[in-house]
């Protein structure tokens, strides 16, 4: 609902320019934002190539973007109106699941590797009642599908990278999607994270990676859980995976699992730190994924600068000195001690400290012969320790040599392919599905932990709140106010019905009439269910008549809330405003939800109460029965039989 011009508008720029994808949506390029959400969306529209043999009632504009120049790439951003009047369901699904508002546009784009690239035309094959499902099938396999409400309320509904077959990686297209809400000056905007790779749910592997999801990285944050989820348990959890110490898994998996153990040990020797917890390793082995090229191989360690031949020892002589340190280390029984400790047990054979300080510089983290050299910062005393593991029972074909032999520089090649294997493993076998064992009480905490990450699916960016935009200055001549409704229901458990505030744009001379009239036209373009909104008085204001000066009463980007009359009443009311729909039925799960959260449910045939299908061991791939009875009613039943008898 932007009112936009869409023939013969003068002010349109000429159609046919190619923008720069890396730069589009930054200030001034095409365009400066300088207005609310609706107005920038429209300034951006001028610069648009109106798309022809659109039927069916919605318009599209499509801007043409190069990726880059040699070879040639480029990519079309489509932006389709959709005219919410003609909807048969006005209610938007994401809003119910995240508490937002609003009528729609939508923004998506897709990918064609010609310099002058041929547009693709959406056809909706149905009537216009059925635009949303014939977008969702329209947007399958394009690189990214967003929605825009008029108000600046949005839903990121899918982002799909270079292993969907996408020319752009995901975070490239994320990039240009938090430029876009930026440019547009977005209020909030959420987003379902279902995203997966190599059947890893993604917000799990990075939540104990990098203790937030993915979309973390672009200050998306906790929205709504599921299943009873709330924030706190959320970041509980994350945060107990993500200290899980490492030897306390292989304590309770090792002698039942020894993959496990081989694979922590693989990455230790591969890291040039410790890797203490579980948070350490799945951190470590993202960031050596990243670093891999695809389809080679990195050594697991680089002990070749012991032996290079510009060093000024002699390779007898540095074997000797690794000889004595670990001699050294052996006799602390496998305990944690300093770096001058080691380095002074070691002096009473080696009296070159120099060569002594080269190698315990170039042991830390490496395997000799059946031992692996731990090095790791004390976080108290900020002083570097050393340790050794025997990893004899992990490496039973290992040399006795004390500098590792080829045969083991082999098994400590890893590929791009063999550490997702590595990953994957470690996902199933102690966060997703852990096998019955000795410690299965252990591990059955981890898998619940990893479960509320999981169950958590909704993100949330705040991108400018409750301030719609910048206010522009009073000496400009204009003056700005964030103005909201008040509208009063005497129906409903909700009395009154306050929209986010707007921002509302006056001449310095206005009149309260004039300001009345303003909030009036824009809340009735904004919103569907106020199209008959009318103000009836100010609340906040202390105005005596409609002929009194605006400005002096209330200061620049002061809030003001208008009361006003809908022209209806009751819950007919409450479903054209609020996205929630009051003939939803009434959700008490034992999880302890009483909202829709998106979660498949089922409704018991004599209370009418919905629960998760989950909740009642109800399978995701089981149809749901035709006649199901909650606990509590069946119980009931139950009771009253036996009564009878």
């Amino acid at each position: 609902m932007l009112n936009v011009d869409v023939i013969g508008n003068k002010k349109r720029k000429r159609c046919g320019r190619v923008f720069r994808f890396k730069n589009f949506g930054e200030p001034g390029y095409p365009v400066m934002f300088t207005g609310p959400f609706r107005e920038n969306v429209n300034a951006l529209l001028e610069y648009a190539n109106l798309e022809s043999n659109l039927s069916m009632g919605m318009t599209m504009w499509s801007f043409q973007l190069e990726v880059h120049h040699h070879p040639p790439l480029h990519i079309l951003l489509f932006v389709i109106e959709e005219p919410i009047e003609t909807a048969v369901n006005r209610h938007c699904k994401p809003c119910q699941y995240i508490a937002q508002a609003g009528a729609t546009i939508s923004f998506a784009i897709r990918s064609t590797t010609s310099c002058c690239p041929q547009r693709r035309h959406w056809l909706p094959a149905r009537a216009v009642t059925d635009a949303v499902m014939q977008l969702l099938q329209l947007i399958m396999g394009h690189m990214m599908h967003g929605v825009f409400h008029s108000n600046g309320f949005g839903h990121l509904l899918c982002v799909n990278g270079l292993e969907m077959g996408s020319n752009l990686a995901g975070n490239q297209i994320m990039e240009f999607w938090n430029r876009l809400c930026y440019g547009l000056q977005a209020r909030k905007v959420s987003l379902n994270d279902i995203s997966q790779k190599r059947g890893m749910e993604v917000r799990l592997v990075n939540g104990i990676a990098y203790n937030e999801a993915w979309f973390g990285h672009w200050g998306y944050k906790f929205g709504r859980g599921c299943f009873g989820v709330i924030e706190s348990m959320y970041h509980k959890a994350i945060e107990a995976i993500r200290s899980m110490p490492l030897c306390l898994i292989i304590h309770h998996i090792g002698n039942s699992n020894h993959d496990i153990p081989f694979i922590f040990s693989r990455y230790q020797t591969l890291s040039d730190h410790s890797l203490v917890t579980l948070g350490d390793l799945f951190h470590y082995m993202l960031d050596l994924k990243s670093r891999l090229p695809r389809e080679t191989c990195i050594g697991s360690y680089n002990t070749s600068s012991l032996v290079e031949t510009n060093c000024r020892w002699s390779p007898k002589r540095i074997e000797m000195a690794t000889r004595v340190i670990v001699e050294a280390l052996k006799r602390t029984e496998f305990r944690w001690v300093s770096r001058q400790e080691v380095r002074d047990t070691a002096r009473a054979y080696i009296g070159d400290t120099g060569l002594l300080d080269f190698v315990l510089k170039s042991l830390g983290n490496h395997v000799v012969g059946n031992y692996l050299v731990r090095r790791s910062l004390n976080p108290v005393t900020k002083v570097l320790e050393y340790c050794l593991e025997d990893i004899s029972n992990v490496y039973p074909n290992c040399n006795e040599g004390l500098v590792m032999s080829n045969k083991v520089k082999d098994k400590y090649k890893i590929t791009r392919s063999q550490l997702m294997k590595d990953m994957l493993f470690l996902y199933k076998y102690i966060l997703t599905d852990p096998k019955p064992m000795i410690g299965s009480e252990f591990m059955s905490a981890i898998s619940l932990a990893a479960r509320i990450i999981l169950d958590t699916k909704y993100f949330v960016k705040d991108y400018f709140g409750d301030v719609p935009y910048q206010v522009e200055s009073a000496s400009e001549g204009k003056l700005s106010l964030c103005c909201t409704v008040l509208l009063r229901n005497n129906v409903g458990p909700n009395k009154e019905i306050m929209p986010p505030h707007e921002c509302i744009t006056l001449k310095n001379n206005a009149t309260i009439n004039d300001l009345r009239l303003e909030v009036e036209r824009n809340f009735r373009e904004i919103y569907w269910g106020l199209r008959n909104f009318v103000v009836e008085s100010i609340g906040n204001l202390n105005a005596n008549n409609g002929i009194q000066m605006v400005f002096g009463l209330i200061e620049m980007g002061g809030k003001v809330v208008l009361e006003g009359w809908h022209g209806g009443i009751g819950t007919n009311m409450i479903e054209q405003i609020c996205e929630s729909d009051p003939n939803s039925g009434t959700i008490d799960c034992i999880c302890g939800t009483i909202d829709d959260d998106g979660e498949r449910m089922v409704s018991c045939d004599i209370c009418e109460i919905w629960q998760h299908t989950r909740c009642v061991r109800i399978p995701n791939d089981e149809e749901i029965p035709h006649i199901f009875l909650c606990i509590k009613c069946e119980q009931e039943i139950i009771f009253r039989a036996k009564e009878y008898d």
